[in-house]
């Protein structure tokens, strides 16, 4: 099962933005003073009516989306002040001044090897000759299996998915998971759709194959080349599943002996495979195994020709944006433009910035952690969270539809909860990785070289429930199943989410929502099927179980209501598990707000009460603005509701939000008592 995030993973590559409004004022002294913005709200909307717009509608009418990005708003300044401190320690260490093999000196020359474009535009495609001269050398089916599985020690490979995870229902023991892949749209719809927006994506696709290849100097045959492979990919897109089927953990746990997945597989040598991966077991978890069953039926009935070409572009795409700033801008135009309708180009140095701290997070995270994390703030949080998982602790023990059978182990699971808060007691070691400062290519390489051993070498251990898979300078936060943890990165402890003298409604308005939100994914509607221990395990009775799914339909039914853009309707079912963090967290933290001396008093600040403060803090932390083109491909495969939705949708099914702005009947979000959702 994947880890849920408070935000989409993928997005973090995209979030780069700028301080705007009062909302970011600073004393001479570097210390915020102001944390709520007045001057952002709208005063026509009535906060029964939209209360998203009431929070955020002035800053949503007046607000532009820059050039340079998918979307704007509070995720996107914080993440863009990360960027500048990172820019500013990389930039440094560039200079040459930290140990000769140290930490700064390796962050330093990675950095600088990317930033040196003219270096890169030398070189042209002379990086990716070897491989594209591999990949001619392919003669049939074997050799195809055979490059395909060697290649991923060396960063490459191809149409195989595959990492070393907990077991699900063996968490303590690490597992070799296979899963679906080869696809370069977004999901499966993206192929098979027939409406005028699936298909003007697909010429697009189609345009951006042949400049790929056209840059790699095959001009002759590029238009035919795209045919095929969009062709070829449109059948394995037949046999994904569907982002909603990805989402149950009990259709996704498949384990097999090799010998038994062997003979599903039959074109494909499962032993050649295993043995190029340097992988040595005799099971295998397969999570969705009709892709492996498709690819190995298409492999024998399609080309060796046209497989090759498919290997080429993946391999291209994969490297386009460390080659010349013509492949770079080729795959912006597609994946950029089209899909996400950003008009220009991240600057390169953001770039370079997100790459270093992807290929070397811990050596760049030692350094942020230093200069950004103060242990106070540390020490605060861990007091935040504490707080609410009691509060959490008190919402289990009075819910009126669960037994005491199940409560008790809900209980277990709760408080077996591992915390992380910052970055990692011990960090993560990358000796191995050569880096210098006129070889981007070559350093890309290396790193990934090491990534892969470092997975590798998971495979038969016991499962390491220390490490973490978020860097320390990272604007998000998770929960992870298997290991039943909840974990928040330094990088998201900062404002609008995190401030060391904000009033307590603020602070538990946003990163109080944040906690309740992970702690929530244990118990919603993929993590409840998660023990204390991470197993997947049915610790529920059957009644208990019945009675959850009856509230969680009616929150899918809810979301399912939502609709934005041209009538596109958000999916209940794929953003259920994230809808039902949203709900659970605001309660939960507003409950923990309640217990703090500004929560039991009525001492208004800016004109609002404790209580209003809260909402509208919880409100703003939310406030974002995403163009069009990226919107409808989340609505399409985000887990995530709508930011306008995932206030709108908690804060109308909370009693305490209709007392604190005393919204009458007549609203028109008004939900009766009765109809109000509430699982946690």
């Amino acid at each position: 099962m994947k880890k849920t995030f408070l935000i989409p993973a993928a997005a973090l590559l995209l979030l780069v933005a700028c301080k705007n409004g009062k909302n970011n004022e600073v004393r001479e002294t570097g210390q915020r003073t102001v944390f709520f913005d007045v001057g952002g709200m709208d005063s026509t909307v009535k906060p029964g009516d939209n209360f998203f717009l009431y929070a955020n509608g002035k800053w949503m009418k007046d607000t532009q989306i820059p050039k340079t990005e998918t979307g704007w708003g509070s995720f996107y300044t914080l993440y863009n002040d990360n960027l500048k401190n990172l820019r500013a320690i990389l930039e440094n260490a560039a200079k040459g001044s930290g140990t000769k093999g140290g930490n700064e000196q390796k962050v330093g020359d990675f950095y600088a090897s990317g930033m040196d474009s003219l270096t890169i535009e030398k070189l042209g495609i002379e990086p990716v000759k070897p491989l594209l001269a591999e990949i001619d050398a392919i003669k049939n089916d074997k050799d195809l299996i055979a490059f395909i599985s060697a290649g991923f020690k060396d960063g490459q490979g191809g149409l195989l998915g595959f990492g070393i995870e907990p077991d699900d229902k063996i968490s303590s023991k690490n597992a070799l998971i296979f899963t679906q892949t080869g696809l370069n749209l977004p999901e499966r719809s993206y192929y098979l759709d027939q409406d005028d927006k699936a298909k003007k994506i697909r010429a697009a696709y189609l345009t951006y194959i042949t400049k790929i290849f056209n840059l790699a100097g095959d001009s002759a045959h590029s238009s035919k080349y795209a045919d095929n492979i969009l062709k070829l990919e449109t059948m394995l897109a037949k046999s994904h599943s569907t982002p909603v089927e990805l989402r149950d953990p009990q259709k996704n746990y498949n384990k097999v002996t090799v010998g038994d997945f062997q003979k599903q597989i039959p074109n494909i040598d499962l032993k050649l495979v295993l043995k190029n991966l340097g992988a040595s077991t005799d099971t295998l978890i397969v999570r969705q195994p009709k892709y492996y069953q498709a690819l190995s039926a298409l492999i024998k009935s399609q080309p060796i020709e046209i497989w090759k070409q498919k290997l080429k572009l993946d391999m291209l795409d994969r490297s386009a944006n460390a080659l010349t700033e013509a492949f770079r801008t080729a795959k912006f135009e597609f994946f950029g433009k089209t899909l996400s309708g950003q008009p220009a180009q991240t600057e390169r140095w953001k770039s370079m910035v997100n790459n270093t701290d992807r290929y070397l997070g811990d050596l760049l995270g030692q350094l942020y952690a230093e200069q950004y994390f103060k242990p106070e703030a540390k020490k605060r949080m861990l007091e935040l969270v504490n707080n609410l998982q009691k509060v959490y602790e008190e919402r289990i023990k009075k819910v009126d539809w669960m037994s005491a059978e199940t409560k008790k182990k809900a209980l277990e699971k709760l408080n077996a909860f591992i915390k992380k808060i910052g970055y990692p007691d011990e960090w993560k070691k990358y000796d191995d990785v050569k880096v210098s400062k006129n070889t981007y290519f070559a350093n890309l390489k290396s790193a990934k070289q090491h990534a892969y051993k470092e997975m590798m070498a998971k495979l038969g251990k016991d499962v390491d429930k220390t490490e973490w898979f978020m860097t320390p300078p990272t604007v998000n936060a998770y929960y992870n199943p298997a290991y039943n943890e909840i974990v928040f990165p330094a990088g998201i402890l900062q404002f609008p989410f995190f401030a060391f003298n904000a009033d307590d409604a603020i602070n538990y308005g946003a990163i109080g929502a944040v906690i309740g939100h992970e702690i929530t994914h244990g118990f919603d509607d993929q993590g409840r099927q998660y023990d204390a221990a991470g197993n997947l395990k049915e610790w529920w009775t059957k009644e208990d179980a019945a009675k959850f799914k009856t509230k969680a339909d009616k929150v899918v039914a809810l979301y399912n209501k939502f609709t934005l853009l041209d009538n596109q309707h958000v999916n209940g079912e794929l953003t259920l598990g994230e809808n039902l963090a949203d709900i659970g967290g605001l309660n939960i933290a507003y409950d923990a707000f309640k217990l703090t001396e500004q929560g039991k008093g009525n001492q208004k600040i800016d004109g609002f009460t404790p209580d209003q403060r809260f909402f509208l803090g919880f409100a703003q932390v939310w406030r974002m603005k995403t163009r069009d083109e990226s919107m409808l491909v989340r609505i399409k495969t985000d887990p995530h509701s709508p930011e306008m939705f995932r206030v709108n949708g908690s804060v109308y099914n909370m009693e305490a939000f209709y007392k604190a702005f005393n919204i009458p009947t007549t609203a028109k979000m008004y939900l009766a008592p009765e109809n109000r959702l509430g699982v946690w």
